[in-house]
């Protein structure tokens, strides 16, 4: 079975049909910029535009950086504030012209990961992170989600943890790799604290180099690096698509 999966990131939007059965793409991945300002009308364009362009015609799911509850949009992290109260749901299907059901990017892309990767059969308490422009969280307890986490925002020295330790972080203050693995292992040690995990994932565009920061990372629990790594939100939102 194939379902269609969106990721919507504060620069890009990524599309590609997906084998529901492996987690794998089962067509070459397309990448459109986001619009800015990426306000709900024009978003749900380009993700129309990266439906039609794979000729799809079937369910789709959506992740984004958003707080989204029961489908209806409840924060803006690098999207326009023009998002919130917004029935995500009910615009793309509209546009789209086909059931779409959407969810947080962060949630979507942990979902992917225990279902075909690294969290695979995993029990327990498993915290999947994503480091990118932001970074993003989802909780997991014997497999079953608790949504809309937003870890990532969490205090560290007084300020939003991820304007130290997201991956976009590295590039502002020109840091190493290797120094830019000692701010987040700092921050992994604060969420550890928080939510005594049994397994950390960690995702996003920053674990395709992880072999240049993973030594510095040093936790009371069990690391993984995402197996699916930039694809998992795609993945995880086509996982969501509506069954009808």
């Amino acid at each position: 079975m194939q379902r269609f999966g969106i990721d919507i990131g504060g620069t890009g939007m990524k599309a590609a049909p997906v084998d529901l059965a492996t987690g794998d793409l089962t067509a070459e991945r397309i990448r459109i910029d986001t619009p800015q300002p990426a306000t709900p009308e024009r978003v749900a364009e380009v993700a129309a535009a990266l439906v039609g362009h794979h000729g799809w015609t079937g369910p789709v799911g959506v992740c984004m950086p958003s707080v989204v509850m029961h489908g209806v949009v409840r924060s803006a992290a690098n999207i326009d504030d023009s998002w919130v109260g917004i029935d995500a749901d009910t615009l793309f299907t509209d546009v789209i012209g086909a059931p779409v059901h959407v969810l947080n990017d962060a949630d979507a892309a942990g979902q992917a990961e225990m279902t075909w990767g690294a969290g695979a059969d995993r029990r327990g308490v498993v915290l999947c992170l994503t480091f990118g422009t932001g970074i993003g969280s989802a909780l997991f307890v014997d497999g079953v989600l608790v949504p809309n986490t937003e870890l990532g925002h969490v205090e560290l020295d007084g300020a939003d943890a991820e304007l130290a330790a997201a991956a976009r972080a590295r590039k502002a203050h020109n840091l190493s790799w290797s120094e830019w693995g000692e701010r987040v292992n700092h921050y992994l040690r604060h969420v550890a604290f928080i939510v005594s995990p049994d397994l950390i994932i960690l995702g996003g565009g920053a674990s395709k180099r992880s072999h240049k920061w993973l030594p510095q990372i040093d936790v009371d629990c069990d690391v993984e690096i995402a197996a699916l790594e930039n694809n998992a939100g795609i993945a995880g939102a086509a996982l969501h698509a509506p069954t009808h």
